[in-house]
């Protein structure tokens, strides 16, 4: 039985005590922390335009047994459905191949179905991926990048963080089933180009869907691109069929032509000299770039300029965007968004 009377023993009892606690408290702390899947403090950067980068808000609509439908589909599903947290639900079966397991419904304990964010023939939105007709080679590759932190946004908080925890869940065969699927589809111009000085008002919605102000009000395009759904509710019940509007400043799509095809006196490369004559692709590194979302594009084009994206083949766009001004990309993007995919 110990004494605690001698006061050199018990000042070792605390001090050993006080030790213990300090342990315990910083194994508690390091138990707590979630490993942050923005990029390292060194690359992330305030000075890119927001407008690449979509934020959402949390959705406030709430379960009340409605069906919903969408038109041109039998299907009806409700709220939860639509918005389940791990599967997703597919309005046109009939449209495409039957969807492997990740797509639909992903990997409980995992990962959500890639058809959540990527809607379910892999068309996405802006703040996500066109994946439709991309090689399987590519695809594969662009995961292995995430899961080995070398694809990260150039602004913390952004959507594709969750792409990085993802990626670094989803066990190969699951990666290879969802690439070959969205590999199959052949893409489908879902966007329509407005050439404007002014733009509709926008605010950050559910499910980082950009809302028109619905009082009309309307601002500067200014030295950005501005892309919404053409039917907002469509949108937010995950249709795929339901195409976007990105107005984009007036001139931009010629001058854009002018930078992709003669590289502007040296300022970058011409596109085709990897993405092929008509920007389709070409090979397994180098993907279409023509007709998919300016947004979506631009980000690409501001992570590959600030190092954040640095997986195997961002060595051959370091010197395409070395030198881009945020003007140089807003038309380069609006001109390949003008064509056909």
């Amino acid at each position: 039985m110990f004494s605690f009377r001698s006061p050199q023993l018990n000042g070792a009892v605390v001090a050993a005590l006080a030790g213990v606690f300090v342990a315990c408290r910083a194994y508690q702390a390091f138990a707590a922390e979630t490993p942050s899947l923005d990029p390292a403090p060194a690359l992330a950067r305030t000075d890119v335009p927001a407008w690449p980068y979509p934020r959402g808000v949390p959705d406030e609509a709430k379960e009340d047994g409605t069906l919903f439908h969408v038109p041109g589909s039998r299907q009806a599903f409700t709220f939860t459905q639509i918005n389940g947290q791990r599967a997703t639900i597919d309005w046109f079966p009939e449209r495409h191949p039957v969807p492997p397991a990740p797509v639909i419904s992903g990997r409980e304990g995992a990962y959500n179905a890639c058809g959540q964010c990527h809607l379910i023939d892999g068309g996405g939105k802006p703040d996500t991926s066109d994946l439709r007709g991309l090689p399987v080679a590519y695809m594969l590759q662009q995961l292995a990048d995430m899961r080995d932190d070398h694809r990260h946004a150039s602004i913390s908080g952004a959507p594709l963080a969750k792409m990085v925890e993802i990626a670094k869940a989803l066990p190969l065969d699951d990666a290879r089933q969802a690439s070959e699927y969205f590999h199959s589809i052949r893409p489908v111009k879902r966007l329509r180009l407005v050439e404007s000085d002014v733009v509709p008002v926008t605010h950050p919605a559910a499910h980082a869907v950009q809302k028109v102000d619905p009082s009309g009000a309307t601002e500067p395009i200014g030295t950005r691109i501005i892309e919404v759904p053409q039917s907002f509710e469509r949108t937010l019940l995950r249709d795929p069929s339901s195409d976007f509007i990105a107005y984009v400043p007036v001139g931009s799509i010629r001058k854009g032509k002018a930078l992709a095809t003669s590289g502007g006196g040296g300022r970058t490369l011409p596109c085709a000299s990897c993405h092929g004559e008509d920007l389709r692709g070409s090979g397994d590194e180098f993907p279409s770039i023509a007709g998919r979302s300016p947004t979506a594009m631009a980000r690409q084009l501001y992570d590959f300029k600030s190092g954040t994206r640095d997986g195997k083949n961002a060595v051959a766009m370091r010197p395409v965007v070395s030198r881009l001004t945020d003007a140089d990309i807003v038309n380069l993007t609006a001109y390949l968004a003008s064509l056909e995919p």
